[in-house]
């Protein structure tokens, strides 16, 4: 999804939740990893030009800051499920969504690893 995403534009930006956010919205076993090592990760990929933190529910605040040209998010969305979408096409973006890679799913796998399971694909 990355390398679709970085195909679509200039520059890659990659957004992630802060700790704080993950936990609001998945709750307090959540993140498995903390945000630092989670940019530092993303900040290693060939495809990516930069990695910010945000602190909200939404990235709508820095999406108005950096007025992105394309927003990509994956296909388990749809366009009108995001409120940060408005934020995007109101700065005249396009918002974009990339068919996620069936059997990936971080959910899955946290599962598979605490329960001793392996993962199906």
């Amino acid at each position: 999804m990355l390398r679709t995403a970085r195909e679509l534009g200039d520059a890659l930006i990659v957004l992630i939740n802060s700790d704080d956010s993950v936990r609001a919205l998945k709750g307090p076993s959540r993140p498995v990893m903390p945000a630092e090592d989670r940019a530092r990760v993303l900040a290693a990929l060939a495809c990516v030009d930069a990695v910010a933190v945000f602190d909200e529910a939404t990235p709508a605040d820095i999406l108005d800051a950096i007025r992105p040209d394309v927003w990509v998010k994956g296909g388990d969305y749809t366009a009108e499920q995001l409120p940060e979408a408005d934020v995007v096409t109101r700065h005249g973006g396009d918002v974009v969504i990339v068919p996620t890679v069936a059997g990936y799913s971080s959910s899955a796998l946290i599962a598979a690893a605490r329960s001793g399971q392996p993962t199906e694909r």
